[in-house]
């Protein structure tokens, strides 16, 4: 294959931000087709005339472009993400319409293709990521790009009636309908986004993840994501993961350990989590004074006011826990909103008991998968999933959970704290060979596969 060129809003230009998740499928090819990642440069500036910034590492070329504060709040901060994210996310009551944000992350789409055409060759392969460029393959094509150009997208992709919410949902999928290939996290996402094309658009489903559309034939997938699977496992064995494990351990006091780590967002099912945390106390006797409960949320996204919200009603809820069951001696829930090194948490997730990954919706969730490739296989602990993570579909050996039936979750919780070690190794072991079969390197060739010349329609 020839140069891979990544496009996506943030790129791992710093070499801190290539410890996991994308970064880390994406700067492998990178590095062996001497590539080039284009992204914005995280910089705002008052200069209209936007110039590509380049930089090297490793054999990799970062090409990166500032945004104006129009821009950025704009494309940005009003559409992207609080339009495009609520409504992917089922949460069409806080999205914020708005037309002029619209027009902005067009133009936004379209200047960066302009600015990234003229540095593309035959032979490139372009990966496109995330919902911030829906529209990056029709404005390369008008921009006189030709070449393979893929699109995988992070977040869900919503059932047809909520998709149809967003005003320009039509321009919008004719627009991702330029791309070759179209990756989902799930198969209910695939599914979601073939059935309104077939409803809206007038779309064949020939099969074999092959839409025609459009006048054209386009490949739509389902490709999981996964992680750094023995990575992950060898963080979970290192200095610094043992640290925290002892300092955690000393608060712990021989108490069962129950975590749970997410942004600080409400597409995770925190209050949710609370609740039902509430409930296993309320609910279950036996674990009061003899299970520790600890969750870290790194805040995201803070100016923004719904996440300032679900601040103070996360404050407000640990504080009924705590208020209700603590004792001199003992915090029923300790509630972090701060972050931790990669190598901390896989220490923590290693000594915990029960792993809670609850999201009300989530286009994969790669916690669930850390959790799982921290734990000790001879004592491992027992993962709580969501069934609208879209890690479900994967992890069926997970105990499954409805996150809206807080009772439900105490049940589980409660349940997990109780199983026995044959079932709890039994299902880490169906649990840890899907995570390694479909690691992260499985993910990436899958997809490059069928977007490389002949593997594209």
């Amino acid at each position: 294959m020839g140069r891979l060129i990544a496009i996506s809003n943030r790129t791992a230009v710093d070499p801190k931000a290539r410890a996991g998740g994308l970064a880390v499928a994406v700067w492998e090819s990178l590095k062996a087709t001497g590539g080039v990642w284009f992204g914005w440069s995280g910089d705002i500036t008052e200069n209209e005339h936007r110039v590509l910034h380049g930089h090297y590492d490793d054999g990799v070329e970062f090409l990166l472009t500032d945004l104006t504060q129009e821009e950025h709040d704009g494309y940005y901060l009003n559409y992207a993400n609080r339009v495009i994210w609520p409504v992917f996310h089922y949460r069409i009551d806080l999205a914020w319409f708005n037309r002029d944000a619209f027009t902005t992350y067009a133009a936004v789409n379209q200047r960066f293709a302009r600015q990234i055409a003229p540095r593309l060759q035959d032979g490139d392969i372009v990966w496109v990521h995330d919902y911030h460029f829906m529209l990056m393959a029709d404005a390369l094509r008008h921009a006189g790009w030709a070449g393979p150009t893929g699109f995988f997208l992070h977040i869900p992709f919503p059932a047809p009636e909520v998709f149809r919410a967003l005003p320009e949902h039509h321009w919008i999928a004719r627009a991702l309908c330029a791309y070759d290939v179209i990756g989902f996290q799930a198969e209910r996402d695939r599914y979601n986004f073939v059935q309104y094309l077939i409803d809206d658009c007038g779309a064949e489903d020939l099969g074999d993840g092959h839409v025609k559309v459009f006048d054209r034939t386009t490949t739509v997938k389902a490709y999981p994501i996964g992680i750094d699977a023995e990575g992950f496992h060898a963080a979970a064995h290192s200095e610094l993961a043992d640290e925290a494990a002892e300092r955690i351990g000393r608060f712990l006091g021989g108490r069962e350990f129950v975590i749970g780590v997410d942004r600080m967002d409400y597409s995770k099912g925190l209050p949710e989590r609370f609740e039902a945390v509430g409930r296993l106390f309320d609910n279950f006797p036996d674990t009061r004074g003899k299970v520790s409960v600890t969750q870290i949320t790194p805040p995201s996204r803070s100016k923004v006011e719904e996440y300032q919200e679900l601040r103070v009603e996360l404050d407000q809820l640990a504080g009924r826990i705590n208020g209700d069951y603590g004792d001199l001696d003992w915090i029923p829930l300790r509630y972090l909103a701060r972050s931790y090194q990669r190598e901390e948490l896989a220490g923590l997730f290693r000594i915990a008991r029960v792993g809670l990954v609850t999201p009300l919706r989530d286009g994969m969730n790669l916690v669930c998968k850390e959790f799982v490739m921290a734990q000790d296989e001879e004592d491992p602990g027992v993962l709580i999933l969501s069934e609208f993570a879209g890690a479900a579909e994967q992890l069926q050996a997970a105990l499954i959970v409805n996150p809206h039936d807080t009772d439900n979750v105490a049940e589980a919780i409660h349940a997990a704290l109780n199983m026995s070690l044959e079932e709890r190794q039994n299902r880490w072991r169906r649990l840890e060979k899907v995570i390694r079969e479909q690691d992260i390197g499985w993910w990436r060739e899958q997809f490059l596969k069928d977007l490389s010349p002949g593997g594209v329609n």
